[in-house]
């Protein structure tokens, strides 16, 4: 696989970028995806969906006073049908994007700061979180620690709002710790403890959270061997004080991006640099995609689900026509966006290469690949099988005059490494006396990328 090809991969979710990368170098390409823009637009199947705490109890006052228990199903059917609308909406902007590396990094700390719909059930605050994290895909992660801790969509998630002085809950304090910040290991249970007392009386507002005096705790507490009477600010103040606080987030985004099993060597690193930046994503990462750049490591990291539908659509120019099917096709592989599993997130690694996840993956590329769209009965509620069909044409790009020509220009942009048997296989299927010109060459090259598809290395990048 060509560095272009790989990176391109690496830093979206398909070889779109390929090109550009190539043409402007790896540094140039970063500095024009740092800059890409952030869409404020509320999308319009948001409108009838709640959006202040006055809509959110008039809408709870009517399903617990509605006699009509049909209309209220109605209503819990609708929500779900706007998160269902919502995930289609993120997934068009990764594919559409010209600099998708905001939306890859945005789709990390939602994986890292991981609030769903499933327990939010407020579809506008789950945007609005969304939003925060797109805003701050590039920023401060100490800055950001904060305001996601400010957000209606965590203090819900992680039941703050029922963290009040003398019934404390300490699942956002845990979580601040364990998941978000430090690591295990790295606090105590009285920090913890401590955390929590800080954190109560901080509750949904109007556009975010806020600190409501009858609930608030105001003792004085020794949180990470600091004494004082602490809140939000200066819990997370004290955290990025801590010896420890660059590792954790930097072995993530390692995972995330490059390494399955990044060495802790190149943590420490990472996370020594990230201190000394004053924990700037910016520069961070420009380290990390530069320096990694030069190295080779393709085929260190599994292809997550987004990662492998969207290359296989784009590779064979499939215009997807409704994108709820890939939304279905994300669940079915373990990646529901807005609703992971837990709070730890989708795990990756291995977890995206069951036996179930890889032969899903195997029979949806056998559909692609001769036209058949899945998922058919969700498209039908739009479209007639015309339509379909014609959206569903797969039209794969290929150069080359020989057969081995051919395999080339594929495996360059496809395989990180291609072995001596596969290469046997391929020109088996695509034979040396194969003529680019003659009538059936598409439908012949088209069984040879399905067939690259289908090789281990594929699913590697």
């Amino acid at each position: 696989m060509n560095k272009s090809s790989l990176w391109s991969l690496r830093l979206g979710f398909s070889n779109k970028q390929s090109q550009l990368i190539e043409e402007l170098g790896l540094e140039k390409f970063l500095h024009l995806s740092f800059q890409s823009k952030v869409d404020y637009s509320i999308p319009t199947f948001l409108n009838e969906s709640p959006k202040s705490l006055a809509e959110l109890r008039d809408r709870r006052k009517t399903l617990k006073d509605s006699e009509n228990k049909e209309l209220a199903k109605q209503m819990i059917v609708k929500e779900a049908k706007i998160s269902n609308e919502m995930k289609a909406w993120w997934i068009e902007k990764m594919m559409s994007e010209k600099h998708p590396l905001r939306e890859k990094m945005t789709c990390f700390w939602h994986n890292h700061f991981v609030s769903t719909f499933q327990k939010v059930k407020v579809n506008y605050w789950i945007f609005e979180y969304n939003q925060l994290l797109r805003e701050n895909a590039f920023g401060n992660f100490k800055d950001l620690t904060k305001k996601v801790l400010y957000s209606n969509a965590m203090v819900r998630y992680l039941d703050n709002v029922d963290n009040k002085k003398g019934n404390i809950n300490e699942n956002l304090s845990r979580e601040l710790l364990e998941l978000f910040t430090l690591g295990i290991g790295n606090y105590t249970e009285n920090d913890i403890k401590n955390g929590a007392k800080a954190l109560a009386g901080l509750g949904i507002g109007q556009k975010e959270a806020f600190y409501r005096p009858l609930f608030e705790d105001n003792d004085t507490i020794t949180y990470l061997s600091k004494t004082g009477n602490f809140k939000v600010d200066d819990l997370v103040d004290i955290i990025f004080e801590q010896k420890n606080i660059p590792y954790f987030l930097t072995r993530k985004i390692l995972k995330w991006f490059i390494y399955d099993e990044p060495n802790e060597d190149l943590v420490k690193h990472y996370g020594d640099y990230f201190r000394s930046v004053n924990f700037e994503i910016k520069p961070l990462l420009t380290k990390i995609f530069t320096e990694e750049y030069a190295k080779n490591n393709a085929g260190s990291k599994i292809k997550n689900p987004l990662e492998y539908i969207i290359q296989l659509t784009s590779e064979l120019e499939i215009k997807i026509p409704n994108k709820r099917i890939l939304v279905l096709f994300l669940r079915d592989q373990g990646m529901d966006l807005f609703n992971q599993p837990n709070v730890k997130g989708w795990e990756g690694g291995k977890s995206w290469l069951t036996s179930q996840i890889y032969l899903q993956r195997n029979n949806v590329t056998d559909l692609l690949c001769d036209g058949k769209p899945f998922r058919r009965n969700v498209l039908k509620e739009e479209m007639n099988d015309d339509a379909i069909s014609i959206n569903f044409q797969p039209q794969l790009n290929w150069k080359g005059d020989t057969n081995k020509n051919i395999i080339k220009d594929l495996t360059d942009r496809l395989l990180f490494l291609v072995d001596e048997t596969n290469q046997k296989d391929f020109e088996a299927i695509l034979k040396y006396d194969f003529n680019p010109d003659s009538q059936n060459a598409n439908h012949a090259v088209l069984r040879l990328f399905n067939a690259i598809t289908k090789v281990p290395e594929f699913q590697l990048i």
